[in-house]
């Protein structure tokens, strides 16, 4: 189904997603004293992140290597 290269792409990239997302969380979190708007902004943003490096786990979980 797919290549050893593509789907090292995809686990990179899966990881990146998470962690910026989690970083942006917790940034929206530490700022929502200062500008709530901009804290809600950057929590939707961050959890979108982490929602699709997880479905792109799930995607990784259905790839098969190609012999």
């Amino acid at each position: 189904m797919a290549d050893a290269k593509t789907i090292s792409r995809i686990e990179k990239l899966t990881w990146v997603l998470i962690f910026i997302g989690m970083f942006t969380v917790a940034l929206g979190l530490a700022s929502h004293s200062r500008s709530p708007t901009a804290a809600w902004l950057l929590g939707i943003a961050g959890i979108a992140l982490v929602a699709s490096g997880a479905v792109l786990i799930w995607l990784r979980s259905r790839m098969r290597v190609d012999p």
